[in-house]
């Protein structure tokens, strides 16, 4: 007995219970983001501003490219909490040059005459959005999200050219004949700049690399609105005061990012061992 009783008086005291955190909250907080990536982009159609210009003028083909240009933004916003958040964002488009060709048609000397007009422009767009997002539930770290956003882009064209030929001839006698051999035209315009309405669709993923870092992978279709040149003028140095428009500029952008949090998220520590002996 007595060395029983002795054994339990060396034995360290009754630990008290030990009791799970209290699960984390819903946290909310400012946070930094910045984002590069390239866009693809697309403009529905070229045409001058001029509509008498079109008077009896058909294009029975019209093909239009950009290249590829890069995208670089920043922002700063607000995660309310786990499933919802907002930031607005500036973002620079780089310039992305333009090639496109037009086949015309137009009534001449009691004839059809045909041309063909082609047009080399580079743009770029300051852009700046409001944007919100829905988070859809974390796995693995992996957070998917979808969001929109609506701004303002200020489009600017420079650079243009249109160079043409086409069959549109005058005989020595003044009269106009669709013969002969194809006669040629240069013009270019000064460089244009026009603020519009924008908008942007989001969808995307991101990874927690740690508990203030986020890499987000994303992809973004933006509207951007029209772009206009500046006037026109052709070979000799004459104006028709004519203006070409670059008609409904969207883009699918590709972009990676990082979001970095500025406020910790809450820190459980778990009680302290005591012992008594």
């Amino acid at each position: 007995m007595l060395s029983s009783a002795a054994f339990a008086a060396d034995m360290p005291a009754i630990m008290p219970p030990a009791y799970a955190p209290p699960p984390a909250e819903d946290f909310g907080g400012w946070y930094l983001r910045g984002d590069i990536g390239f866009s693809n982009q697309n403009v529905k159609s070229v045409k001058l501003t001029d509509p008498a210009s079109y008077a009896g003028l058909s294009s029975f083909s019209q093909t239009k490219d950009f290249d590829t240009a890069g995208t670089y933004q920043v922002g700063v916003g607000y995660q309310f909490n786990n499933w919802f958040r907002a930031d607005v964002t500036g973002q620079y488009r780089g310039n992305a040059n333009f090639k496109g060709t037009d086949l015309l048609s137009f009534p001449w000397g009691g004839g059809t005459a045909n041309g063909i007009d082609n047009y080399s422009a580079s743009k770029s767009e300051l852009l700046f959005l409001a944007n919100v997002y829905a988070d859809l539930g974390t796995w693995w770290c992996v957070t998917p999200f979808v969001g929109a956003g609506v701004g303002a882009a200020r489009v600017s064209i420079s650079g243009f050219t249109d160079t043409g030929a086409n069959n549109a001839n005058f005989t020595p006698g003044g009269v106009p004949v669709v013969s002969g051999p194809p006669v040629a035209s240069f013009a270019t315009a000064a460089s244009g700049s026009q603020w519009n309405f924008a908008w942007a669709l989001h969808a995307g993923l991101g990874y927690k690399i740690s508990p203030n870092v986020t890499l987000e992978l994303a992809y973004s279709y933006v509207n951007l609105g029209d772009g206009v040149t500046g006037t026109a003028s052709t070979f000799d140095g004459s104006s028709g005061g004519h203006v070409f428009k670059f008609n409904n500029i969207t883009s699918n952008d590709v972009k990676l990012g990082i979001r970095w949090n500025l406020e910790s998220e809450p820190v459980y520590a778990p009680p302290p061992l005591v012992t008594k002996g």
